[in-house]
């Protein structure tokens, strides 16, 4: 049988590599850098043109390159920064296993120019899909000049991989990010499509953090720093009041490195315990120095993955760092020890400015003199003119014809026609005649009063203000009041979506709202169907939007807030299939607004709109991620639970 096993030829082995190191244009951006910041550069300036599709260029004025230099760093696994096993674990620098510029140019047009301070020319690279198609002298700066265009244009199936340009742009400003953070003494700059982003000057971190993300964190930043022998962390976190509804400000570094690490982010977390409102999450840009013997850097094509050797420890340290942070910027409840408990001023329990002395005449306790007010004030009896007033017993006034009319257009605004039993609601409103109140008068203390009973009539029942229990035939359902509404306003918003004609409520001012960079690339995302499901803004300056108009069934609070919190269920929607961008704003917002009025009081209307709308929906038994909105107990299951 003949030899079937041989060597892969160059060009062919290069894509392959060039499949996990290029996956994006983000991607050669986060390389590109990397190698600009490991060069030495005091200056990088990022060109993206078309979102990285057409060019991604990043200048430095770093130390550059000799000829040989430049055309080595072109072969696989060519690199200055190791030369022995034992180098492997003293990694300090960025890119370090020498894959970068080769699987780059194994996919794209690549141009290269560098030039050594020492020497009067630089040298010039022309490369297309890792054919060296020439390398001449050239007159250029000192640095290096990296110009990467056409990416893919060899591959066709990968350039159909990539999103949209506001999908791509976003993962680019992340990585720009990234290395931005990291390196403040560094001037940065970036550029798309020939207008300026980010002119970054150099400087100290926290000006960074506020030129990077926005004036808002100018006075929301405390300084964070604890130094061990095994571990040094530094940085800045911001103030529990600070906190957003999006995760996307959240930055840790290892020895300069950007990683991702849940396990540390929950350390941050559980710093944090019981100061931030509910789905929010705080800032923080830490940076993490130990020694790179104790970390694996080596465990993810990306190197945003990382091992440590001893996680319990750096866990700990992390979050004792964040905690004494909260603690000193007086963010966090301190205990009071240096006060003597033992001589501490005995204060009175009445605060009020009219006090009571509790010898005098006129002093009551509370209970007395409400009775005594009770007897001294006339008794329903005696106000014959005005007996059933509202005023009187707090109860209801008799319903009129416009009242039952209310009622009728209630239901009708649910898409349905009024309910046939309207009247018997409406009658069971009417206030007790004068043999009720007798019987009330003369009954015992412990009964409840009628307006406090549930009526004859009544259905459905509220369970803490979460559930909702309406009897069946068959036994009783139980209704998660909070999941009902998500899938009720999910169908309605997938309707509207449809159509695109959103009913949408115009504010009375415009309000500005400003985003993250990366938030706001997010944003221009899902702008088509944010327009189609009611919302009316326009772009405000930069990363600003004027808000105009929001659905109508939106409640009108705190606009910043809804648009974050529908960025952070868009970023992090979880699902095991890959879904259309309408799909993921309709139950990104559906979820959003159905959480603003979780753990609310219903009438008994309400309720049971809530549950005829619910039914009306093509699934109502589950949410759209899949969660249950109700449960059907069996009048068998009721009865295993008692004894016969």
């Amino acid at each position: 049988m003949a030899d079937v096993i041989q060597l892969l030829p160059e060009y062919l082995a290069n894509q392959i590599a060039a499949g996990e190191v290029v996956q994006r244009p983000a991607s050669v951006v986060k390389e590109l850098l990397e190698n600009a910041v490991d060069a030495g550069a005091s200056q990088v300036q990022l060109i993206i043109k078309d979102a990285g599709k057409q060019l991604v260029q990043v200048v430095d004025n770093g130390a550059g390159m000799s000829p040989t230099d430049a055309r080595m760093s072109l072969e696989r696994h060519a690199t200055s920064k190791i030369r022995s096993t034992e180098d492997l674990f003293r990694i300090r620098t960025l890119g370090f296993r020498g894959e970068a510029l080769a699987s780059i140019a194994a996919v794209a047009q690549l141009e290269l120019r560098t030039k050594q301070r020492e020497y009067d020319t630089g040298t010039l690279l022309l490369v297309e899909g890792s054919q060296v198609m020439s390398q001449q002298p050239v007159a250029c700066p000192d640095g290096t000049s990296i110009a990467v265009k056409n990416l893919f244009y060899n591959v066709p199936a990968r350039r159909n991989f990539l999103k949209s340009n506001a999908v791509e742009m976003r993962h680019i400003l992340d990585e720009f990010q990234h290395v931005a953070l990291a390196n403040p003494q560094t001037t940065f700059s970036l550029y798309q499509n020939e207008l300026e982003v980010f002119n970054l000057p150099a400087g100290k971190l926290s000006q960074r953090i506020v030129a990077l993300l926005g004036n808002g964190y100018k006075e929301q930043l405390a300084a964070c720093e604890e130094v061990t022998p095994f571990i040094t962390v530094k940085g800045f976190i911001g103030k529990p009041e600070s906190a957003k509804k999006s995760r996307g400000d959240q930055f840790f570094f290892v020895n300069n490195r950007f990683i991702r690490s849940a396990y540390l982010n929950h350390a941050v977390l559980a710093a944090y315990e019981g100061l931030l409102p509910r789905d929010t999450h705080p800032f923080y840009v830490l940076f993490l120095e130990l020694d790179p013997k104790t970390i694996d850097i080596n465990v993810h094509p990306t190197k945003t993955e990382i091992k440590f050797e001893d996680e319990k420890t750096v866990y700990a340290i992390v979050r004792a760092a964040v905690k004494q942070s909260l603690g000193i910027h007086n963010m966090a409840p301190s205990l009071d020890f240096e006060g003597d408990v033992n001589f501490a001023p005995i204060r009175p329990l009445r605060t009020s400015g009219a006090s009571h002395n509790s010898f005098s005449d006129e002093y009551r306790p509370d209970a007395l003199s409400a009775a005594a007010a009770q007897a001294a004030s006339p008794s329903p009896r005696e106000r014959q003119p005005d007996r059933f007033a509202p005023q009187d017993r707090n109860l209801p006034p008799r319903p009129t014809d416009q009242a039952k009319r209310d009622l009728e257009d209630f239901y009708r605004s649910l898409g349905q026609s009024a309910r046939p039993d309207i009247e018997a609601e409406a009658t069971d409103m009417l206030p007790p005649s004068d043999d009720e109140l007798a019987l009330v008068e003369t009954a015992s203390p412990e009964l409840p009063l009628r307006e406090n009973q549930a009526g004859p009539g009544s259905k459905v029942i509220q369970v803490h203000q979460q559930y909702v229990l309406v009897p069946v035939k068959s036994g009783v359902m139980l209704i998660d009041q909070l999941a009902a509404r998500e899938r009720i306003l999910y169908e309605q918003y997938a309707q509207a979506l449809e159509r695109e004609s959103g009913a949408s409520q115009t504010l009375l001012f415009p309000r500005t709202v400003t985003f993250s960079p990366a938030d706001f690339a997010v944003l221009r995302e899902v702008t088509d169907a944010l327009h189609a499901l009611g919302f009316r803004f326009t772009e405000f300056g930069p990363h600003t939007i004027a808000v105009e108009g929001i659905p109508a069934d939106v409640p009108a609070r705190d606009e910043k807030e809804l648009f974050e919190g529908l960025i952070e269920q868009f970023r992090t929607h979880a699902g095991p299939v890959k879904l259309n961008r309408r799909e993921q704003v309709a139950r990104a917002l559906a979820r959003r607004v159905a959480a603003s009025a979780a753990s609310a009081r219903l009438s008994e209307v309400e309720m049971n709109a809530l549950v005829d709308r619910l039914f009306a929906c093509a699934v109502p038994g589950y949410t759209p991620d899949g969660r249950k909105t109700l449960v059907l107990l069996e009048l068998d299951q009721l009865q295993g639970f008692f004894t016969r």
